[in-house]
């Protein structure tokens, strides 16, 4: 496992950003392990973390209702993330 891939609290991450657009608030997410709309997830970056419930997912400029592993994804975020920061299910 990668050093900046390393669980959080035993976690294993379900998403890496990748990209984030600032004036629409997405976060472009690489996907490790499929995820849902209105699933509870886990933003960590190296100077924060916030939980938010994932409202919307797109694939290709179309709306998903689930990310498959593989997928790169766009996610609105409620906070400002960078690229390398890692998404986990929320406990």
């Amino acid at each position: 496992m990668e050093k900046e891939e390393q669980s959080n609290n035993n976690q294993k991450p379900i998403g890496k950003v990748v990209h984030y657009f600032d004036k629409v608030q997405v976060a472009v997410v690489s996907v490790l392990e499929p995820f849902v709309v209105g699933e509870t997830i886990k933003i960590v970056g190296p100077n924060t973390e916030f939980t938010q419930v994932i409202s919307s997912i797109e694939k290709n400029h179309q709306k998903i209702s689930k990310a498959e592993k593989g997928d790169m994804v766009g996610l609105q975020v409620l906070e400002k993330v960078k690229k390398g920061y890692l998404i986990y299910r929320a406990q």
